[in-house]
C-alpha cells in the first residue's frame, strides 16, 4: 500500500512547467555552455595572434660579440673602455688605443664574417612591416614593443625617450630610419618594466651621432659611420658597414640576451638590480648557495609544523551526521 502517495518521482519543476517552457530552458541551457565554449576559443585565438605578431629580434650571428665594429677606420680619443670586442673590415687602421676587454679583429676572417652577418642583420630591420611612425623627435615619447619608422632623419633633441616593455622581458623594439640618428647632449634612452636593452635595434640609413654625454641603449646598425662624442655610454652596440667609429671617452656595455652569442668581452645582461646607462633597471632572481639553503631550511620548518601538529593538534569536535548519529 501506499496510502496515496504517488510513486513516480517527477522533477522539481516538471509537475508545474508546461512543455513548451522547459524545452525552452533546455534550449537556454545548451545555448549558455555553447557561448562559454565560442569566448573561451575566441580568448585563445586572440592571444595566440598576440603573440605570434610580436616582433623578433633581430638576429645578429658573429656580430654580436662585438661592442664595435667598423668598416673604414676606428679612431679613439681619451680612455674609452669597451667590454666586447672590437672589429675592423675592409679598413685596417685602429688609432687611439681604446681599452679593449675582448679580443681585437682587423681585417681578418672573424672580422669578415662578423661584418657579412652585420649586412645580414641590417638588411633584416629594414624590411620589418613597420607598426607605426616613430615621427621626427623622440624627445618625451614612449614606445611600446614593436617596429617604429622614420622615412628620413631621427633626432632626440632633448630629455629621454622610453621604451616600455609592459612586463615583457622579451619584448623587442626596432627603429628603422631612413637617414640620420642624431642625439643631443645629455640625452637618453630609457627602459622601463622589464625591456632589456639587448632587445633594442636602431636601422640607420645613413649615420649616427651620440652627443656628449649621451645615456644611450641598444645596438645601432648604421650604413655609414658612427661617431660618439665625449663621455657618451653606450648600452649595446655601435656596428658600421662601411664608414669609421669615432670614439671619445666613451663607455660601451655589450648587452646579450641569453639565447645571444656571448662576446669573448663576456658581455651579458645583468642579472642583479640596478640602473643601467639608459636609466632602465634589471632585476634576476636569487639562485646562489645562499639562496638554496634558505630554501632547503624552510622546505624543513615547513614539514617539522606538518608533523607536530599531526600528532599534538586539538582533537577535533563531534559533529551531528546528515542521518541523526554523531561522528567525531
Amino acid at each position: 500500500m501506499n496510502d496515496g502517495v504517488p510513486t513516480e518521482h517527477r522533477p522539481l519543476l516538471g509537475g508545474f512547467l508546461p512543455a513548451s517552457r522547459r524545452s525552452l530552458l533546455r534550449s537556454g541551457h545548451r545555448s549558455y555552455r555553447v557561448g562559454v565554449l565560442m569566448f573561451g576559443l575566441l580568448s585563445s585565438l586572440l592571444l595566440a595572434s598576440s603573440a605570434s605578431g610580436a616582433a623578433a629580434p633581430v638576429g645578429l650571428g658573429s656580430a654580436a660579440s662585438f661592442s664595435v665594429l667598423g668598416g673604414s677606420t676606428v679612431t679613439n680619443t681619451g680612455p674609452t673602455t669597451m667590454f666586447g670586442d672590437l672589429g675592423l673590415s675592409p679598413g685596417s687602421s685602429v688609432t687611439g688605443a681604446p681599452h679593449v676587454l675582448g679580443q681585437t679583429h682587423v681585417d681578418d676572417a672573424v672580422a669578415i664574417g662578423a661584418k657579412n652577418d652585420l649586412t645580414t642583420a641590417y638588411n633584416d630591420a629594414a624590411s620589418r612591416p613597420s607598426n607605426g611612425s616613430a615621427g621626427t623627435d623622440l624627445a618625451g615619447q614612449t614606445f611600446l614593443p614593436g617596429v617604429r619608422n622614420a622615412s628620413s632623419s631621427l633626432l632626440l633633441s632633448s630629455g629621454a625617450v622610453t621604451l616600455d616593455a609592459r612586463g615583457d622581458p622579451n619584448a623587442v623594439f626596432i627603429f628603422e630610419i631612413g637617414s640620420t640618428l642624431i642625439t643631443a647632449s645629455n640625452t637618453s634612452v630609457r627602459l622601463i618594466n622589464g625591456a632589456q636593452a639587448c632587445n633594442v635595434f636602431w636601422q640607420v640609413g645613413s649615420s649616427a651621432t651620440l652627443g656628449t654625454g649621451t645615456q644611450f641603449v641598444g645596438t645601432i646598425m648604421a650604413l655609414a659611420t658612427i661617431t660618439a662624442k665625449t663621455a657618451a655610454t653606450i648600452h649595446g652596440r655601435l656596428l658600421a658597414s662601411t664608414g669609421a667609429v669615432n670614439l671619445e671617452n666613451n663607455t660601451i656595455t655589450t648587452s646579450n640576451c641569453a639565447s645571444s652569442v656571448s662576446g669573448s668581452g663576456g658581455g651579458t645582461e645583468t642579472t642583479t638590480t640596478g640602473t643601467g646607462p639608459g636609466g632602465g633597471t634589471t632585476t634576476g632572481p636569487s639562485t646562489g648557495p645562499n639562496a638554496k639553503a634558505k630554501a632547503r631550511a624552510k622546505a624543513r620548518r615547513r614539514r617539522a609544523k606538518r608533523k607536530h601538529g599531526s600528532t599534538t593538534g586539538p582533537a577535533r569536535k563531534a559533529r551531528p551526521h546528515h542521518t541523526g548519529a554523531f561522528t567525531g
